[in-house]
This record gives structure tokens, sequence and C-alpha cells, in this order.
């Protein structure tokens, strides 16, 4: 939260204000300006060395889909992600913050990029076509620093971002403009909520207090479960209603926001938003 309301949002702020200038003068250009401004986000987050090892995770992945071979392209994927665990390489990457906090957004950063630029090297792996300008590593650029998804998703497919950004419409302002009001008016609702929870439920707390828990019978204890779960939704509602919302500005569609687990008969439903979480 703390990293949110001190940077992101703000980032997130100026990602839709240079997205309605471009497509209300230079539509043609959108996706490259969207580029060049979530690659400037990640340098200001990140810093110059943080942004380099992005650009090495994208630029290995892509040199590898050109070989074709969807199943190199996993391992290199899988391989990449177990470089965050190499001991030696934790501490070269330590050594560029100053905090904690800041090392471990780059690590998630860099995992959530993982997942789109396997996206993009599975895409380009299975097309046979000939013309592949939509594959280009340009392309590739703007679909990996897409920064409303930037550091926690939620996960839109290459050729779903490709077919939607190529394609783009002619700016309506009263239809973006409705959009975002009703959009950010849900999403504070959702936000307070959350705040709340946090306040006078203590839903942090509950969970880091082994004696409380064996303390209480199972039914308080099936209670508590339950409420924590729920506070899991509110919180994912808010983490993925921002970005959604951005994403929409910018006239494409967004996943679908989490489903409320109340309504769920089997946990299955939840399993993306669970890898979000750990």
């Amino acid at each position: 939260m703390e990293w949110g309301k001190g940077y992101i949002l703000w980032l997130l702020f100026g990602h839709l204000v240079v997205s309605l200038v471009s497509s209300i003068y230079m539509e043609k250009y959108k996706p490259w300006f969207l580029m060049v401004y979530g690659i400037a986000a990640c340098w200001f987050l990140l810093g110059s060395k943080g942004l380099t090892m992005i650009f090495l995770h994208v630029s290995i992945s892509y040199l590898v889909a050109q070989l074709k071979n969807p199943v190199l392209t996993w391992l290199t994927s899988l391989l990449l992600l177990s470089t965050l665990h190499l001991s030696a390489i934790e501490e070269v990457k330590r050594s560029w913050y100053a905090s904690e906090n800041e090392y471990y957004l780059l690590v998630f950063t860099l995992i959530v990029r993982c997942l789109y630029y396997t996206s993009f090297s599975l895409e380009y792996c299975w097309d046979r076509t000939t013309e592949m300008t939509q594959h280009s590593f340009l392309w590739m650029l703007s679909y990996t620093f897409y920064y409303p998804v930037f550091h926690n998703g939620p996960v839109i497919t290459f050729d779903e971002f490709y077919a939607q950004m190529s394609k783009q419409q002619s700016c309506n302002w009263k239809s973006n403009l409705s959009i975002f009001i009703w959009g950010a008016i849900r999403i504070l609702i959702w936000w307070w909520l959350a705040e709340l929870m946090i306040h006078f439920m203590y839903m942090h707390a509950i969970y880091n207090s082994i004696s409380h828990l064996e303390a209480v019978t199972y039914w308080t204890l099936g209670g508590l479960a339950l409420a924590q779960v729920l506070f899991f939704y509110v919180k994912y509602l808010v983490l993925f209603g921002v970005p959604a919302l951005l994403v929409r500005m910018d006239g494409l569609q967004p996943p679908d926001l989490p489903r409320c687990v109340s309504t769920m008969y089997s946990f299955t439903g939840m399993w993306r938003l669970a890898l979000f979480d750990c």
C-alpha cells in the first residue's frame, strides 16, 4: 500500500495522461509512446540496474524464441526464474538498493514480466506465417513494458494485446470519462472496505497470532478462515481493479476481475489469485 500511495498510483496516472494525449494527437504511434513511458517508469522505480536486468531477461527470451521451439522457450523461462533464487545473484541485486522493499519490488516485477515475455515467445514459436511484424522485438518491448500491468498483473496474453492495441478506435471522451468515474468510485469503495478490514478486524494480525488461533473453537476458526478468504478477495479487487480500469481506458479488454469467493463451490476458480498471492 505504501508503494502504491507513494509512487505507483502517480505513475499509473501519468500513463493515463500519456495514453489520452497520444490517442487524440498521435493514435498511430500510441503503442510506442506507452512503451517509452513504461520503460521510463521502470527506470524511475527500479533504477538503471533493475531496468537492465529486465531488458536482459526479455532479450534472452527473444533470442531463444528465434529457434521456434516452445519447449526451449519454457525451459529458458524456468531457468531465468531459477536465477532469482541463486544466493550470489541475490546479494548483488540487494546491493543495488537501500531497502529490502526496493529489492523485492524488482524480484516481483521480474516474476510477473516472466509471464509476459513467455507469452510473447510462445506466440512467436507458434506463428508459421512469413509475415511476422507483430512479433518484432519492438512489439515485445511494447507488450512487456505496458505499465498498468507491469508490477502485479493481471495477465493479458500477447495475441490479445496485439489484436486490440493495433486496432485502436478513435478516442471517445464522454465514454472514457464515464468509464473512469464509475470505475474509480467502485475501486475507492473496495479500497475503503479493505482498509476497514485491516484496521478494525485485524486481518493481518490474526493469522500471525498462533496462540489466539489455538485457543478459539473450531467454529470460530472456520469463521476466521472465511474472513481471511473474503479479505483476500477484496484486496485483489483493488490490486487488479486499478490496472484493469486503466487497461479499459486504453481501449483494451482486461481479464475479468475475480469472482466473490462466497459464490464458489470449488477453489479451482481462485488458483490464479493464489499464485499471485504466493
